[in-house]
């Protein structure tokens, strides 16, 4: 099998284990860099160049779209799709997913527990809409940032209010959600592949931090999840489109409620925190959805 793994640098750790988890299975693969790939499209044709050379017989692509690029990354992704080439995950799927509001709205349709939201745009609306949540504190958030990039606690109404104005004066997307104390700083991450959590982990956020992404200086362990937290998790991926997914958790008294899904999950924290070769389990995903696909037309 010929794979294909968009990603803007070889030597980080999610591409590189990816990389070894397949040739490790005798497959061929190759990196690109999505902003290299360049594309033709006309009735009935659709051709990809990468660096001056046609991309041909590729059976599987792998994802690995920064938000930075996620406009461009998506069209490349769409064109492999159009292409005939099976992607680990789909281009609306991804798009779907970085879109936290949207996420979240797509969450709740199906039932599926998460931190109550609230999303609005006029300044006049702003007591309002901070009364739709209760007492503070409140969690505000960048509709499409990433790491923890953009996320904010506010203690008191007087703070909540200030930073919901400072982020409308920088003519942001915002989310407010209620905080969930009884977390403690903690949450779940599930990775999914396919129809099984393949690892999970628990992120402790580090003191004077309420962020547990181990970009801020969270700690991770293994944990296993409970049957009901596998179950939403997956729904979650599924809700989204998502063949590959981390599922972010909080342990909530009324139950695990979702934060974020994210299609593009990092491997290197959870594979040391677990032991376990997500990489590989991905690589066998993929090769039993390419081998039970028709052929194509090369």
């Amino acid at each position: 099998m010929k794979i294909a793994i968009l990603s803007r640098n070889a030597k980080l750790y999610s591409t590189a284990s990816l990389v070894a988890a397949a040739r490790k299975r005798g497959h061929r693969v190759r990196v690109l860099d999505p902003l290299r790939c360049y594309m033709r499209i006309e009735p009935g044709t659709f051709e990809m160049r990468y660096k001056s050379r046609a991309l041909t017989g590729i059976d599987a692509v792998i994802p690995r779209i920064g938000h930075s690029i996620a406009f461009y990354g998506t069209a490349v992704l769409r064109q492999f799709e159009m292409m005939g080439v099976y992607a680990a995950n789909g281009s609306d799927a991804v798009l779907r997913a970085r879109d936290k509001l949207r996420a979240l709205q797509l969450l709740a349709r199906e039932s599926i527990g998460l931190p109550t939201t609230v999303f609005g745009d006029n300044p006049d609306d702003t007591a309002d809409l901070l009364s739709l949540l209760g007492d503070p504190p409140h969690v505000i958030k960048l509709n499409e940032g990433a790491q923890g990039q953009g996320v904010l606690l506010a203690e008191g109404r007087s703070a909540s209010q200030g930073m919901v104005e400072a982020f409308r004066g920088l003519y942001a997307n915002f989310l407010v959600q209620e905080y969930i104390a009884e977390a403690k700083g903690a949450d779940l991450r599930c990775f999914v592949v396919g129809d099984r959590v393949v690892a999970a982990m628990q992120r402790q956020a580090g003191e004077g931090e309420f962020r547990s992404n181990l970009h801020r200086g969270g700690t991770a362990s293994a944990v296993e999840p409970s049957a009901l937290e596998v179950d939403v998790a997956l729904r979650a991926a599924r809700t989204m489109g998502l063949d590959i997914a981390g599922v972010d958790l909080l342990r909530a008294r009324r139950g695990p409620l979702v934060i974020e899904v994210n299609a593009s999950p990092g491997l290197e924290g959870i594979e040391g925190a677990t032991g376990v070769d997500v990489a590989g389990a991905i690589v066998d995903y993929i090769e039993r959805r390419v081998e039970v696909r028709p052929s194509r037309l090369r």
